[in-house]
């Protein structure tokens, strides 16, 4: 009779129920593992075969079918070394103890029968209890921040041996690791602090906006008028992560096989303009997550934005209206959250001095059209504020009463705070949805028919309307008021 023993599968960060099916037949000694696995899932079983090797199971005249259902899953991965060997103690009968269809295993196991971590835990622990896992027997990872899931009891795994005498009714396991807990308020960046940027407080003032109401930026100036700098300031502003959001970029980055650099903090990621599209979208034979998504509710900072090829920015137009990006492959689709803030720079012209003061601009009207081109309408059309900056004289005094970012921060989390209580969610006046602006962010009639008629004056599009009405909700809010003063519009 076949034994099933519950693992969890991955698809991206979601996690599916996997079945691992066990059945011992007459014949030549052999294991065969089916249900499309992929390559480190067919060496799961020589790594099980010698783990179990202390356990005197007799394989001799027996083939071992092992079975992951569900069958049309492509599987990838050693997550299922632990289901496999319990399955196939059980089925063999060196394991009296009953397995409960809501106690699910997770792990790879190495050849001396101690239970390894792998990519992807923390996802697939999120997973479990909407999947209906009750109890859940895991390895433990020191550098993965497991929190206590109410209504998931997670078990610690160090040795097999030690599993299979807990499942049979003997002491408890030895391994009870310390509890961690994630750092909500280390917020501090070591950075450049925006008191100590001289001059660009219209730019200043743009970006406390656009960090209040996660509004897309672009900043377009001559060499040397502080894009760079006022970018490398910018995360300093930005607030907090909650809880939620903090998890699930530590998911993302341990698919990645990345190293976060602070779980407090908004992740910020500013890749090169050589990067191919794949390392910023994502992709691979195994999709992996890319930069769009390793930036998820954090900073991703594009530099020279008009070096990148233009099919790569392209890319970037369903993930900016979306929140997530979806990858296709032969053997997987998957679906990764890409929640980011989009800050851009770039040059007005190929020699980058068009309107500088200091400089003449060498370059033809044709030259300096095709350069600006190579960001198309549709992706200008998704950034919510656009700055024009020029040079500032390094001479001039610094404002000793000028806000630091410590200040700025405040008030930027004063207005997401404001935001969540409005929406009655995690979501930034930048992410609704025009049917949820009009419910949520309403405006007077003077106020709309304002809008429209400027809208009719400077012929914009629908989309430019309803990002007016999201950055004056965001300015409200700033100011604490209740409704859109016409100040704000």
């Amino acid at each position: 009779m076949a034994v099933a023993i519950q693992s969890i599968g991955l698809k991206g960060i979601e996690g599916y129920p996997v079945t691992v099916e066990i059945e011992k037949l007459d014949g030549v000694e052999s294991v065969v593992v089916v249900g499309l696995p992929g390559a480190a899932v067919k060496e799961s079983k020589e790594r099980v075969l010698a783990a179990l090797k202390g356990f005197g199971i007799n394989f001799t005249d027996r083939r071992v079918i092992v079975n992951l259902s569900p069958a049309e899953e492509k599987k990838h991965g050693p997550m299922f070394d632990v289901a496999m060997a319990i399955g196939i103690l059980k089925c063999f009968g060196t394991l009296k103890g009953v397995i409960p269809d809501d106690t699910a295993f997770i792990g790879s196991l190495s050849l001396t029968g101690k239970v390894q971590s792998i990519r992807g835990i923390l996802p697939a622990i999120m997973s479990a209890k909407k999947l209906g896992i009750k109890r859940l027997f895991v390895p433990y990872n020191c550098n993965v921040p497991i929190q206590e899931i109410e209504g998931l009891e997670i078990i610690y795994v160090e040795y097999l041996m030690e599993l299979v005498d807990h499942l049979s009714g003997g002491g408890g396991l030895s391994l009870v690791p310390p509890k961690t807990e994630l750092a909500l308020d280390q917020c501090s960046f070591p950075g450049v602090d925006f008191k100590e940027v001289i001059g660009q407080e219209k730019a200043k003032r743009a970006l406390e906006v656009a960090a209040a109401g996660g509004h897309n930026v672009m900043m377009i100036g001559p060499p040397g008028c502080g894009k760079s700098l006022l970018a490398e300031g910018f995360p300093s502003i930005m607030p907090k992560l909650e809880l939620e959001s903090q998890l699930e970029n530590v998911s993302l980055y341990e698919l990645a096989n990345t190293s976060l650099s602070s779980l407090g903090r908004p992740p910020f990621r500013s890749p090169h303009h050589s990067a191919s599209a794949v390392s910023i979208i994502g992709g691979g034979s195994n999709p992996t997550p890319g930069e769009i998504s390793l930036a998820n509710h954090g900073v991703l900072f594009l530099d020279e934005l008009a070096e990148f090829p233009k099919k790569t920015l392209d890319m970037l137009r369903q993930p900016l209206e979306s929140g997530r990006v979806t990858i296709s492959r032969a053997q997987a689709t998957v679906t990764y959250p890409a929640k980011f803030l989009l800050l851009s720079a770039m040059n007005p012209c190929p020699c980058g001095y068009l309107g500088a003061t200091t400089h003449y601009c060498t370059c033809s009207p044709k030259q300096v059209q095709a350069y600006q081109n190579k960001v198309s309408g549709p992706v200008q059309d998704r950034i919510d504020i656009i700055l024009h900056l020029t040079p500032v004289n390094l001479q001039q005094e610094r404002k000793e009463d000028a806000p630091s970012s410590s200040d700025i921060q405040k008030r930027v989390q004063v207005a997401r705070d404001l935001q969540y209580k409005r929406h009655g969610k995690v979501c930034c006046n930048a992410e609704l949805s025009i049917e949820e602006v009009r419910t949520m962010i309403p405006l007077t009639e003077e106020q709309k028919s304002f809008l429209q008629n400027r809208a009719v004056k400077e012929n914009w599009s629908n989309r430019v309307q309803m990002k007016m009405h999201r950055l004056a909700r965001t300015i409200s809010d700033l100011r604490g008021e209740e409704a859109v003063s016409d100040e704000a519009l």
